[in-house]
């Protein structure tokens, strides 16, 4: 292959390429359909010339055939009247135009043909442009709807790499953020709101516990009385055992008083 040769189908097809991205189908249909109206334009036109031609043919013949009714006449006329020679040229005029009327009735035929397929052509273009037309502008509509969805696609792609939406990304997740923030410093408070409360809670049974307490002490006895259950155990362990358990000593006492307060101050 020449030099030339790839030179010249490479130009061919760098063109046809150009050609082809710059073709907008909805121009190219509008333009189709246009093209088609002028070609039936011109159909139309060609229809009227052939029709007009045909009239024409049509004349020509009656006229022919008129004129070899009238010389044929005439020789009869000459014949009647004794004028042989005059008869003999009325009947070569008249054999003149009969050739004339048949010629033109030949041709008168064949251009009826032709009118015909004019006219057939003429409906079936017609029909074709009345289809091209509707289909048009449903090609039209699903191009531009294909059009404005291919756009929809670019802008949605584009949407990741915009700065814009960057942006407004982080800012979101700054808001979150935030957000995550401002519960876990709610959740500190309110456990921190619940500890005191419980401490309040707790050190009320121990007041409680310690005025019971102090009662008991102050009521003048020098043996603090167990409770009632500690009582019983105790009557029963002197039964089984014999020895009585020996009563607790006010010291003693006053000792674990000291230690249960110093307890409750570390609270």
């Amino acid at each position: 292959m020449g030099f030339f040769d790839r030179l010249s189908r490479l130009l061919r097809a760098n063109l046809n390429d150009l050609v082809s991205k710059a073709e907008d189908p909805v121009k190219i249909l509008d333009q189709s359909v246009a093209d088609m109206q002028a070609d039936l334009v011109k159909l139309r036109q060609a229809v009227a010339m052939a029709i007009a031609s045909q009239k024409r043919l049509r004349n020509q013949a009656d006229q022919a055939e008129g004129q070899v009714r009238t010389w044929y006449e005439r020789a009869e006329l000459a014949l009647q009247k004794g004028e042989e020679d005059l008869a003999k040229e009325a009947l070569t005029r008249r054999k003149g135009f009969q050739e004339s009327s048949t010629a033109l009735t030949n041709q008168l035929k064949g251009q009826e043909g032709q009118v015909e397929t004019l006219k057939r052509s003429l409906v079936a273009l017609e029909g074709k442009i009345a289809e091209a037309r509707t289909k048009k502008d449903m090609l039209k509509a699903r191009a531009q709807a294909a059009k404005a969805q291919q756009q929809l696609q670019s802008a949605v792609g584009n949407l990741g790499t915009n700065s814009a939406m960057a942006a407004f990304d982080r800012m979101e997740d700054k808001v979150q953020a935030l957000e995550a923030s401002s519960q876990a410093a709610a959740e500190l408070a309110g456990a921190d709101l619940e500890s005191q409360f419980a401490a309040l809670e707790g050190g009320n049974d121990v007041d409680d516990e310690l005025s019971a307490l102090r009662q008991r002490l102050e009521g003048g006895a020098e043996a603090v009385a167990l409770p009632a259950a500690e009582t019983s155990s105790l009557e029963e362990s002197k039964d089984a055992n014999g020895p009585e358990v020996e009563a607790v000593k006010v010291a003693e006492v006053d000792a674990e008083l000291e230690e249960l307060k110093r307890a409750i101050d570390k609270l």
